[in-house]
Parts: structure tokens; sequence; C-alpha cells
């Protein structure tokens, strides 16, 4: 399976591609790309859009979205569905099973419009446990506030994510739950013990690493290591791989957020020095990518293996869209 060289995932400026991304692209040959409201206009614009993505690198590259519901989703009316955020709908279900049958039916859908418009990838489940202190722009993002219901929540996503030919990218791993600020403008600290984190926070992720592709977290874990943040800590990524027990494609959130220190490139290598297979950079500016793919660098052997073996796990849809959107229907 051919991937793309790059340690990198990239966002393109605007609707259509530029004859500068469009030779950017080609030379930095980034593993995929990652779409935002700011590129979606409607259906038909869309599927030229990752149509000439996939053109410029030569490969049926991976194109990532957030398409969580609610306020995260960037496909949005009048040509694609409004979802609910995901807290809201599973508590709003009455059960558990009703909610992971729900969850998934939904994430059937959601992978309909997706694979209509040439999007393959979904950073979706959101593993998180929502606690007391989470701040707002994640709560109504997560979808429980027990580890258990949380991990069949997210398997019920993935599943449905996958059978209707999208792949699944959870997220924030180790766990975003316990961060009281908002990390596109702060970096959150978490003084919890290891022994609560295990037992809260990373269990779903533990649940669910076999999954082929996962998001990491800014923000400390003062038990595992209190200078930097998960995405950078090599403690923290050797735990996710060892502990956690995640051997698939580890791309890191958005470099542009404020939580990581220092310039766009130092951000890029500590990530990757960290053990981060794939440094993600959302923005779409052109100098910035420029710098992102000069200190990311090119994948190693082992994230290579990997982001071979996440494309592998592609498959083509097998999902009955229409019985999944009766199943909605009936609540």
């Amino acid at each position: 399976m051919t991937v793309g060289t790059g340690a990198t995932i990239f966002g393109c400026a605007g609707p259509q591609l530029l004859p500068e991304e469009r030779a950017f692209y080609r030379d930095a040959d980034p593993f995929g790309f990652i779409l935002f409201a700011r590129n979606v206009e409607d259906p038909d614009q869309l599927r030229r859009l990752t149509g000439d993505l996939r053109e410029a690198v030569g490969r049926d590259a991976p194109i990532l979205v957030d398409q969580e519901g609610g306020r995260v989703q960037r496909l949005r009316s009048p040509h694609w569905r409004e979802w609910s955020p995901p807290l809201d709908t599973v508590e709003g279900a009455g059960s558990l099973e009703a909610a992971e049958r729900i969850m998934r039916a939904r994430a059937t859908v959601i992978a309909g419009e997706l694979t209509a418009v040439g999007i393959d990838a979904d950073c979706i489940p959101t593993l998180d446990v929502a606690r007391p202190v989470t701040h707002p722009f994640l709560r109504n993002r997560c979808y429980g506030r027990d580890p258990g219901g949380v991990a069949r929540i997210g398997r019920a996503v993935a599943d449905g994510l996958m059978a209707g030919g999208v792949l699944p990218v959870m997220k924030h791993m180790p766990g975003h739950g316990l961060s009281h600020l908002d990390t596109h403008h702060d970096l959150p600290r978490v003084d919890a013990p290891l022994s609560d984190l295990r037992a809260i926070d990373f269990a779903p992720f533990r649940a669910l690493s076999d999954l082929p592709m996962a998001m990491t977290a800014h923000l400390v874990f003062a038990a595992l290591d209190a200078d930097r943040p998960a995405t950078q800590s090599p403690d923290v990524i050797r735990m996710i791989r060892e502990e956690i027990g995640f051997e698939g494609l580890l791309m890191s959130d958005d470099l542009n957020m404020q939580a990581l220190a220092g310039t766009l490139a130092e951000r890029a290598a500590r990530t990757v020095a960290a053990g981060v297979d794939i440094a993600l950079h959302c923005k779409g500016a052109m100098d910035e990518m420029v710098a992102v793919a000069g200190a990311a660098g090119a994948m190693g052997p082992a994230a290579r293996a990997r982001a071979e073996a996440a494309v592998a796990a592609r498959r083509a849809a097998t999902a009955d869209v229409r019985a999944a959107l009766a199943d909605l229907a009936h609540g």
C-alpha cells in the first residue's frame, strides 16, 4: 500500500486547490489532508477538491475531517445533515443500549455523506470521559461520564464509520476529560494520580486500542511528565504504546493550538521526536506548512509501517445507510 513519505497532515486555504498548494503538496508528500468549513461549499465543489488533493500527491491519500456533530461539524446544512451534540444524544437515548444503536446508526449515515464527497477518515470517536471540571469546549462532545459507557459508545461509532467505508481517528489520547482549559488558547495541567487516570481517562482508549488511528492531547499529565504536554512527551507516548497498547498510527492534535509553545517548526520537531508519527497542521498557511514539513521530515520505518497499516484498514462500504436512517427515525 502506497503512502506519503512526509510525517504530516495538512489543511488547505480555501474551497479550491491553489497552484502553489498543488506544487507544495507534490514535493512535501504528506500522509494526508484535513478539511475545515473554509474548504466546504457544496457537494460538487467538495468532490472536486478532494480529487484535486489526491491528484496533487498522485495517490489515494487519506482525507480527514472533524464531523462530530453539534458545534464541531464541518459539513453542514443545507447540503448535509445537522447532528446534535454527542453527549446530548447519548444522554437522551434512555439507555446505554439505545445510545449504542443510535450512535452506530448516526456514524453510518455520516460515513455515507463523507464518502460521497471523497472524505475517508473522521476524527471520531471522541473517547474523553466527561468530568465535573471538563471545559465547555469539550464537554458536550464527549460520549458520557463513565469510562465503560464511553468505550461502548466509542466502539459503536467506530464500527458504524468503518462499515460505511470511513476510518475512525479516536481522540484525544490518552484522555482530555480533566482539562479545565481550552487548549486552543492555554495549556492545561492535570495533577490527578496515575491510578485515577488509569481507571477513568485512559480506560476507553485501552478498550479501543485496536483502532487504526488516534490523535494526541495537548495537556500536561504531571504524573507522567510534569514539564511537557502529552503530544510532545516521550514518556506519555511510551505509555500510550506500552500500557494502553495502541499500535496504530498516532497523529498530533493541531500544532497551531496555543497549548503548545515555540515556533511551528519547534512544535513539529518536538512532536515527532517524542514518538508521534504524524504532525497535524490545519491552518493552510503556506509559510507555516513549509516550516512544519521541514521540521517534521519523513516518516521513519516504524511510522511508515503504521501508516501503511492504517491505509490498509480502509474498507469498501458495506452498511445499509437507509436502514441506519430508519433506525435513527425510530430513536
